[in-house]
């Protein structure tokens, strides 16, 4: 039947209450801008046929738009076409043309469609003919109507709308650029326009209610039309909102008459048996069903709209929308409702047995046979921890019953390692305790799989309590199992990765007990093996370690390493494990250290989002450290006072000392000292525990001299300070020797000894420049003795200008994050010494009196450095050298 004029004007609503339309001006774009022909394909109930009558509406055009509506009487294609003549002759353009038809019988589709080509000829004027339900149209009608669409004048427009795709020859046309497609993704609503939709029915939700009941319909207009008209006057929207599903009678009822019941009986027996699924496949649903060709059927109930949705690009994998997946486990549990269990078991073992592991023990869950959802859960464990799946375990632990974990030893195990990733390491012995105790009555072909996670849940309690020697036995047994390979353990081929897990457990443990040099090696050897392996966890979390053990050797490879670390975590969803808040920490502590606390910031931030101090003590600790150092290199002594005193209680939950526990005993006395607070800093120095290693530590030895030199006893704190300096305190860092040197040099000065200040500010020069490392000349000012000493000969005059900046500005401007091209060509070795002195206020001349050269020879090598770094001007030449790590280490944009 054709519809037009005043009778299609009150057609239009739909999605709308009492208010009117939607209105959806980027769809209404389209149209108006569309090629010849416009395809719109998506299934019932997406608001097709509204869109395309509130555009007629709105835009005017019901005198030059022939509106069909190709119900299932239209098959008959005389039918069809006679509701099409009709439809073209009551527009302005058409009235004058199409010629009136009579029914007949024997009168041919064909003929009618001939009849039309002949009489459209003459068309001048712009003509659209829009054809809904275009899919109801039987075979012969739509050959007769791509006919007509291949051959009608170019004033002919045609708008088509169907819940599939339809066999028109369009390829054609998407080939030529005459045709406009739009689909389903088109026309789901978005949130805003849910808002607005459920305003017209007179329903205003909360923002997060609004929120929940579009994700739940995913946009589907006629799921957020039934849900506006329920909503109304409905005494508690929010509740009714939050429950909105498939299984909601008039949902229910439009998607049984709409799609369930259209579908031949193999195919509904598909749907429902499949609708316990997450998500589905060919294999796993001719398993449910017991028929072949389910993968047939799954692509083409995605092609015919059928609330199908493909998952991957060989659509092989699909999913049911929500709201239908809702009606078709209502519908399973009435019409079979003994099988449902059944199913469950069988998903559940398929999926286990292809590798989906997490989808399997939800199948084993939702059957309510909770001895086999915990053996796929304790067996499988050791593969979820090593993907990084944390949280997924979370989940499923939550789905046992309560009670469940503490009598099964296996479980207890898994909720160890649960308590371990987000809730005490008090809690995690607890549960570990339980584990052990009921081993001993785990039945004789389980028990190597539990000794297995024992083993791995103790390994890791170990490592978060940074207990080095635990760690190394609990990785010895490791290998032993590795070794026996196999006698009751369900898990194989796991071998490597326990390996790499060791070697980078070890390195862990290492790394905070103050043994870089033996971290490190373990830590190379685990990330290379975690990538020979491919498992990106393993190798993220190394990459994050080794990044902060590589602090102490060069600040720039830490921050390559601890970007590595970030990017992994931001591509696999790790941003808030304990290893990516190492990464990111030792990234802020590098700019911090370099007095850029702008660019440190987001970095620190970053690392301090996640903090969970009940199960990450270590992590912790080195987290308020950098704190602290950011704030002190910001000018707030208070801040990092406060952040210090937050940090060394933490040492307490560790089993051994944490490395950095004595440097933020040094910086604590550091910023008790800037306060002024002289008698409290000594109180707390005197309050250190009595043992030779506490007392003698090179730290303690660097705050005992700062102590003495405000103090007044400059000879005390040259005196302090002697172990340090010649190596028998030894000091790891060199930027933290290099503070040892620079109070050397001030309590030199202050004894009046200036040639011996002089050298001890050299060496804190040298020992501070290859890293960029600024901050303790900021935390230790001198700038008489800096004046002096650039008088001098010195090998550091940039970067003691840079000093001097820093004194009087207190910080560095942030550094923008474009980096410069390469190196056209390496530098020399006398451009690299011209180039440092390019940053100071030297001129040429003094620069050549400096090196002992002639101002030519000065003046070639600028000009040489000028080309290399493919610069013009001297400010152009320092900033990219800066850029590129040559007059400090590479800059680091800061995190998202």
């Amino acid at each position: 039947m054709g519809l037009n004029g005043p009778e299609l004007t009150a057609k239009v609503g739909g999605e709308a209450g009492p208010g009117g339309v939607v209105a959806r001006p980027a769809l209404f774009g389209r149209l108006d801008e569309s090629a010849r022909v416009t395809m719109l394909s998506a299934p019932a109930g997406s608001g097709k046929t509204v869109l395309l009558r509130s555009w007629i509406s709105q835009r005017r055009l019901a005198g030059r738009a022939a509106y069909v509506a190709a119900g299932r009487e239209e098959r008959d294609p005389q039918r069809f076409w006679l509701s099409v003549v009709t439809a073209l002759r009551a527009t302005a353009p058409g009235a004058g043309l199409v010629g009136a038809v009579t029914g007949a019988p024997g009168l041919d589709g064909q003929t009618i469609a001939e009849q039309l080509l002949g009489d459209l000829a003459g068309l001048e004027d712009e003509l659209w003919l829009v054809v809904d339900d275009v899919h109801e149209l039987g075979e012969e009608s739509l050959r007769q109507l791509e006919l007509l669409v291949m051959r009608a004048p170019q004033g002919l427009r045609f708008v088509l709308a169907a819940r599939h795709d339809v066999r028109l020859g369009l390829h054609r046309l998407r080939l030529d650029g005459e045709l406009t497609e739009i689909r389903d993704g088109d026309l789901r609503f978005s949130l805003a326009e849910a808002g607005e939709l459920l305003a017209t029915a007179g329903t205003k939700l909360p923002p997060s209610a609004l929120a929940g009941l579009h994700q739940r319909t995913e946009g589907w207009a006629a799921g957020l039309r039934l849900a506006a008209l329920s909503l109304a006057g409905h005494p508690d929207p929010e509740r009714f909102a939050a429950e909105f599903s498939g299984t909601e009678r008039t949902v229910a009822e439009y998607l049984l008459a709409e799609v369930l019941d259209r579908q031949p009986a193999q195919v509904r027996m598909l749907l429902l048996r499949t609708s316990i699924l997450e998500r589905v496949n060919g294999e796993l649903a001719s398993l449910l069903t017991g028929a072949e060709g389910a993968e047939r059927i799954l692509q083409d109930l995605e092609a015919a709209g059928a609330f199908v949705v493909s998952l991957d690009a060989t659509r092989s994998w699909f999913r049911y929308h929500q709201m239908f997946a809702g009606l078709l486990r209502l519908e399973l549990r009435r019409t079979e409702p003994g099988a449902v269990a059944g199913l469950h078991r069988a998903a559940a073992e398929w999926l286990a047995g292809h590798g989906y592991l997490v989808e399997a023990v939800r199948q084993a869950q939702d059957a309510e046979g909770w001895d086999l959802a915990a053996q796929l859960l304790t067996d499988h464990w050791p593969a979820l921890h090593l993907d990084g799946q944390a949280s997924a375990v979370h989940e499923l632990l939550a789905g046992f019953p309560s009670g469940l974990a503490a009598a099964d030893a296996g479980l207890a195990a898994v909720a160890a390692a649960d308590e371990l990733a987000r809730g005490s390491l008090e809690a995690a012995e607890g549960y570990l305790g339980q584990a052990q105790r009921g081993s001993q009555s785990v039945p004789e072909a389980r028990r190597g799989q539990v000794r297995l996670l024992l083993g791995l849940v103790g390994l890791l309690l170990a490592r978060q309590r940074a207990d080095l020697p635990a760690v190394t036995e609990q990785a010895a047994r490791l290998e032993a199992m590795v070794q026996a390979s196999g006698a009751g353990i369900a898990v194989t081929g796991l071998g490597e990765d326990l390996r790499a897990l060791a070697l980078i457990s070890l390195g862990i443990a290492e790394f905070w007990a103050d043994a870089p040099d033996d971290a490190r090696p373990n830590l190379e050897r685990g990330i290379a093996l975690a990538r020979q392996i491919r498992r990106p966890y393993l190798e993220f979390t190394g990459l994050a370690y080794l990044a902060a053990t590589n602090l102490l050797r060069s600040t720039a490879r830490a921050v390559e390493l601890g970007t590595q670390a970030v990017e992994l975590a931001e591509r696999h969803g790790w941003a808030s494990e304990p290893a990516a808040r190492v990464a990111s920490v030792t990234i802020g502590a590098v700019l911090a250290y370099q007095v850029r606390p702008a660019e440190a910031e987001p970095w620190v931030q970053r690392a301090e989002r996640f903090l969970s101090t009940e199960t990450e003590p270590a992590v912790v600790l080195a987290i308020r450290y950098v704190r602290g150092v950011l704030e002190l290199a910001r000018g707030r002594t208070t801040q990092a006072l406060a952040a210090f005193e937050a940090g060394v209680p933490l040492s307490r939950h560790l089993a051994s000392r944490h490395y950095l526990l004595p440097p933020t005993r040094e910086l604590l006395v550091h910023s008790l000292l800037r306060l002024g607070e002289t008698d409290r800093a000594a109180r707390f120095l005197t309050g250190l525990n009595d043992s030779d290693e506490d007392r003698s530590h090179g730290t303690t030895r660097n705050s005992t001299a700062a102590l003495r030199l405000a103090q007044g006893d400059p000879q005390a704190a040259t005196a302090a300070l002697a172990p340090v300096l010649d190596g028998t305190a030894p000091l790891a860092w060199p930027a933290r020797k290099a503070q040892a040197f620079l109070l050397e040099a001030i309590a030199r000065e202050a004894l009046g000894d200036q040639a011996a200040a002089e050298t001890a500010l050299e060496r804190a020069l040298d020992l501070a420049e290859p890293d960029g490392v600024l901050l303790p000349f900021l935390l230790y000012p001198a700038p008489g003795l800096f004046e002096r000493h650039v008088r001098h000969r010195t090998a550091h005059a940039s970067l003691i200008a840079e000093i001097q900046t820093l004194l009087l500005a207190g910080t560095r401007p942030a550094r923008s994050p474009t980096r410069p091209e390469p190196l056209r060509e390496p530098l020399s070795g006398s451009e690299v010494r011209v180039l440092r002195y390019l940053p100071t206020n030297l001129t040429t001349p003094e620069i050549a009196r400096e090196l002992s050269v002639s101002t030519n020879t000065v003046k070639t090598h600028i000009r040489n450095l000028y080309a290399k770094l493919g610069t013009h001007r001297r400010a152009e030449a320092v900033e990219t050298a800066r850029a590129l790590g040559l007059l400090a280490p590479s800059r680091t944009a800061a995190p998202a």
